[in-house]
């Protein structure tokens, strides 16, 4: 009898690391309703990485659950080709085809017609990720800082986009997850396939970094 599939997980809806062990086991001796149960698992997941890395003016153009629908089927075509060389997590197998085609949307549309999202103003002052970004490049910089005026917001928030380009892949990925995704420090181990202490530890060394590139910015919020 197939597993019926589970309802959504608290957070950021990932699946436990041995359940999905199972699945993908029961994936690999051509059991499709484990693909499936395997995929819809992580589709919550997926929206909430999709939404956390899409910024205000594409997302009024280009529905979320579009790119996770894309990369299920991408996920679906190529999963036997990962099974046969699982080298990475799964779930940041998923993961990443999904930063790909929101990377690839983000370029393909702004160059397309840069003039006219750059002129659009948002129709929702702020998200969900810009709203995080604020809040912990605000407590990195100065803890007592309350970016309450709009032009301090703007230089801020710059500030700390600016600084997270400047950092490597592994301590950018944990600092979405935990705070523009809200992973807990179990989920982003995870996905990462890490220990609870080692997924802590690379979250305390990105955040150390981040301080470090935030001080050397010159500033008029300092």
């Amino acid at each position: 009898m197939a597993e019926s599939p589970a309802n959504p997980i608290p957070g950021g809806g990932w699946p436990d690391h041995t359940q999905t062990g199972e699945l993908l086991a029961r994936a690999k001796d051509g059991r499709l309703e484990a693909v499936n149960d395997l995929l819809e698992r992580h589709r919550a997941g997926l929206r909430r990485m999709v939404d956390a890395r899409m910024d205000q003016k594409m997302a009024r153009r280009i529905d979320a659950s579009d790119i996770v629908q894309d990369v299920m089927l991408e996920a679906s075509q190529r999963l036997q080709d990962y099974l046969k060389d699982p080298r990475i997590p799964f779930g940041l197998w998923l993961r990443q085809m999904a930063q790909d085609r929101v990377i690839d949307m983000h370029r393909r549309h702004r160059l397309a017609g840069r003039r006219s999202l750059d002129r659009e103003q948002p129709l929702v002052a702020g998200g969900q990720a810009d709203q995080s970004s604020l809040e912990l490049a605000a407590q990195l910089m100065d803890p007592d800082l309350t970016p309450a005026a709009h032009a301090l917001r703007e230089e801020l928030r710059e500030q700390f986009l600016v600084a997270i380009d400047q950092m490597d892949e592994p301590d950018r990925e944990i600092l979405f997850m935990r705070h523009f995704e809200h992973l807990s420090n179990s989920e982003a181990a995870n996905v990462l396939g890490l220990s609870e202490p080692a997924a802590g530890m690379r979250h305390l060394r990105a955040l150390r970094r981040l301080r470090q590139i935030l001080g050397g910015q010159e500033s008029s919020l300092t």
